[in-house]
């Protein structure tokens, strides 16, 4: 037993809820703004949509040993995207759909020993093809946030959250740090972890949830507060520094090639 079918279980739930968000929105809906700058809503769905094209390109090189590039390039992306942004709703809602069920069949047809394949995105390192679900996990939920449609970082599922702040941490830009440690509490104000010689900067705690959509850029630090020296409280995003660098790295370099039991 490894961990490939939890995470594949894991973004066939993720994929359905994403669905249903995009299902209810309108084509107004669309063309209004999402959180992230310059993009609509219709721009973020045309990119998760293409994404699923470019795991399944990873995935193909991974089966036959080929290579084949996530993008042809970067400016492709980004001129694939615009020009589907304006779709109308029902285009958006379908090849959503459709990119992900084709996704989801070369998941499962990929043969055993594939999965630790070597395979490399648009950035170093190349990783194994097993990260491809992590990676794949990350866009949906990060961009379901984006689309402003009442999917939030309170509603990501706990192994999301706890996953990706393993590989913040294991990816983090320490010459560009914003921060110097992180300390993660649970509801009750206890410490579950801490992040000590991130390099310069104030030292930060919060709710793992809430730091990870601080150290994302999806929220302005809501839940987030500065630990400064000699004082007890700071109102939660007071003073907060803008966070680090994210996602300087696509996969961890020292990932496991075997899928393992369990990540992390």
């Amino acid at each position: 037993m490894t961990v490939l079918l939890a995470l594949q279980a894991e973004l066939t739930t993720a994929t359905s809820r994403l669905l249903a968000t995009a299902a209810s929105l309108s084509d107004a809906d669309l063309a209004a703004p999402s959180l992230l700058p310059g993009w609509t809503r219709g721009h973020v769905l045309a990119h998760v949509t293409q994404n699923a094209d470019s795991h399944l390109n990873l995935l193909t090189w991974a089966k036959t040993g080929v290579k084949i590039p996530q993008y042809a390039s970067y400016e492709a992306r980004t001129a694939a995207i615009e020009a589907a942004a304006a779709h109308p709703a029902a285009r958006h809602l379908a090849d959503l759909a459709d990119g992900a069920a084709r996704l989801a069949a070369a998941v499962r047809d990929l043969p055993q020993d594939r999965w630790s394949a070597l395979v490399e995105g648009m950035r170093p390192p190349e990783h194994p093809a097993w990260y491809l679900l992590v990676r794949r996990l990350r866009e949906i939920e990060l961009h379901h946030v984006d689309l402003a449609a009442g999917y939030g970082p309170a509603d990501w599922p706990e192994p999301f959250v706890l996953r990706e702040l393993h590989d913040c941490r294991a990816c983090w830009p320490h010459a560009n740090s914003t921060v110097s440690e992180i300390t993660l509490k649970n509801p009750s104000g206890e410490i579950t972890a801490g992040w000590p010689g991130l390099g310069s900067g104030p030292a930060v705690e919060g709710a793992p949830a809430d730091m990870l959509a601080w150290l994302t850029g999806r929220s302005r630090g809501e839940g987030v507060t500065l630990v400064p020296e000699g004082q007890s409280f700071t109102p939660e995003g007071a003073g907060l520094p803008e966070p680090p660098p994210w996602l300087t790295m696509p996969a961890p370099a020292d990932l496991p090639t075997t899928p393992p039991k369990d990540y992390p």
